[in-house]
């Protein structure tokens, strides 16, 4: 049985893609040191973190008896040093689920880690995100909603529900044994690299050195882009329709995150501050420091400051226009390199 279960909640846009990455591509040279990186590969996880979610509570269907989930705390009873786990879907979970998942490992200390990042920086990054993933809620209503009592797209619900830090990290430590919740704030623009895996390797014990950091990154996408985006999801969606059943894996994955994300020639960056989220975040920052959570980093990185860049009806339509052709451009080339693979397979 694992001594220790960290599990990594989240938040989302908080560093979580790359240290998944690291623990991924360095999960042979962790073992060595101890440290368990369970499933093949980090998909697994996340699959396995899915099936969690969708079973075994009121109803739900009950969990399957070999499923993945089970699967995964197999895997991790076997290890006898530390086991990591890396989901952002964990971070929202309430106190009845956040109980099932301690009871998975009886014998075992279980530990949450919770990355996070000023608003600031966050509130732009979750509505590109929300783009990415077909929203169609524009950036004004977006800002809107998160200040506002009504919500009528749900968005502020949804941004909440992943970036209420102290409300995330309440629930956690309320479930867990005390002092098992570690905050790991996300440095500041300038900061040296390395330092958010400094920092999540001393909540895991080990030495950071030694480990490669040269990983596949999660770049977001340009305000000219998500504009396009934005568009192309209201037309998907006209209607009443749902995303078509390509979305993610075309849209999503190749045109955006391989794509768009990856441009020449843009830059136009979406802007952001406010008074506001200023206030929210001087909220957060006080109400963390009363929990007296262990903290790695510094709270003070939390504290808001502006993100410099521009308001979408300051983007001219020439910009626009060249991000629409960038993505025609990738799809055609995407479509061509299908063609060429099907053409290639055929007797």
């Amino acid at each position: 049985m694992a001594q220790r279960v960290v599990l990594h909640v989240g938040t989302m846009k908080s560093g979580t893609s790359f240290l998944q990455n690291v623990l991924g591509e360095n999960k042979a040279e962790l073992a060595t040191r101890g440290v368990l990186f369970p499933g093949r590969r980090w998909r697994r996880q996340v699959r396995a973190v899915k099936e969690l979610i969708a079973h075994g509570g009121p109803g739900q269907p009950p969990m399957p008896a070999g499923g993945l989930w089970q699967q995964m705390v197999e895997e991790i009873r076997a290890w006898p040093g530390t086991a990591v786990v890396s989901m952002e879907y964990l971070a929202p979970r309430d106190e009845q689920q956040i109980g099932r998942i301690r009871a998975s490992f009886p014998e075992s200390r279980v530990e949450a880690v919770v990355t996070c990042r000023d608003l600031a920086r966050n509130v732009p990054a979750m509505w590109l995100e929300s783009v990415q993933n077909g929203g169609v809620t524009g950036w004004d209503e977006f800002v809107a909603a998160l200040g506002a009592r009504k919500d009528p797209t749900g968005s502020a619900n949804r941004f909440w529900r992943h970036q209420d830090v102290p409300a995330i990290a309440g629930r956690w430590a309320k479930g867990l044994d005390r002092g098992a919740v570690s905050l790991v704030t996300v440095p500041p623009p300038g900061a040296p690299g390395d330092l958010l895996w400094r920092r999540f390797a001393e909540v895991l014990g080990i030495d950071p050195q030694g480990i490669a950091l040269d990983v596949r990154s999660n770049p977001s996408i340009d305000l000219p882009s998500a504009l396009v985006l934005l568009e192309l999801n209201r037309r998907l969606r006209a209607g009443g329709q749902g995303l078509p059943a390509y979305y993610d894996r075309l849209v999503k994955h190749q045109l955006s995150k391989r794509g768009l994300s990856l441009r020449e020639g843009g830059g136009q960056r979406l802007g952001y501050d406010d008074a506001w989220v200023r206030a929210k975040g001087e909220d957060q920052v006080a109400r963390l420091r009363k929990a007296k959570h262990r903290v790695v980093g510094d709270l003070e990185e939390l504290r808001p400051i502006p993100v410099r860049g521009l308001q979408p009806s300051d983007v001219p339509p020439a910009e626009v226009l060249s991000a629409a052709l960038d993505a025609l451009q990738v799809a055609l080339e995407r479509w061509s390199s299908a063609s060429d693979r099907a053409e290639g397979a055929k007797p």
